[in-house]
């Protein structure tokens, strides 16, 4: 178990996957950039994540919904979490009393305060693109749907990715596979913080479309350890000053 001042973002883990230099310049040295791209995906996070709940007969939103794991050491807010009416009785045996733990399987239904009836959560994390299979996306909602599972003691089995894109939907399901590909990137994460250095640069197709290309500069600094050392030494060269 982590201490709450030691959980890591649960954003970090997409971020890591998708590029373990870029995660290490956000997480490590501070650098952030903004290209079209991530200023229309931080309008598009701000306007789902204002704090509102919207009720329907059957179907509940939290919107904004702070999320942590002690277990795997990750905190984080979720776009969107559905609150779904169970229709079935929770069947006997099943679902631990509260305060109590043991050999009991977990429900895959909980009771809200105040609200008659059980509810399943259903995380939906939000995208800008067009609906696709990305590891980086799938691993960050299985972390969210893995945080909800620990704070509301129950077994959470999917959830969905929104690509406001498209205004389409994919669903993905928290299978084993997913889940163990969660935990082994947190603690990949984790060891990349401990060790407190920046990989080196290695240009790919995919720096293209990154915010941070031009504070990295892959094709320039390939083999450099640290971006901000860098920058710091391009900046002190275009300078002007005494030279003997």
């Amino acid at each position: 178990m982590f201490a709450e001042e030691d959980l890591l973002p649960v954003s970090g883990l997409s971020q890591f996957l998708f590029c373990v230099r870029r995660a290490a310049l956000i997480h490590l040295e501070g650098q952030w950039g903004d290209n079209q791209a991530t200023a229309e995906g931080t309008l598009m996070h701000d306007r789902a994540h204002e704090p509102e709940t919207e009720s329907r007969a059957d179907l509940r939103i939290a919107r904004g919904l702070r999320l942590r794991s002690l277990r795997l050491g990750l905190s984080g807010v979720a776009d969107v979490v559905e609150f779904h009416r169970s229709p079935e009785k929770m069947p006997e045996g099943v679902g631990n009393p509260p305060g109590q733990t043991g050999d009991f399987a977990l429900a895959d239904d909980v009771v809200l305060p105040g609200v008659p009836g059980r509810w399943r959560p259903f995380p939906v994390e939000y995208k800008r693109g067009k609906r696709r299979h990305e590891q980086g996306f799938e691993v960050q909602l299985c972390a969210q749907g893995m945080c909800l599972e620990e704070m509301l003691a129950c077994r959470i089995p999917a959830g969905a990715l929104f690509y406001a894109k498209t205004g389409r939907r994919l669903d993905v399901p928290f299978d084993e596979t997913l889940r163990r590909e969660t935990e082994v990137a947190a603690a990949q994460l984790r060891a990349l913080i401990a060790a407190g250095k920046t990989p080196p640069a290695v240009f790919e197709k995919k720096c293209w479309s990154c915010s941070l290309l031009s504070l990295c500069e892959p094709k320039t600094t390939q083999g450099s350890r640290s971006a901000a050392a860098y920058l710091a030494r391009a900046l002190a060269e275009a300078l002007p000053g005494d030279k003997e």
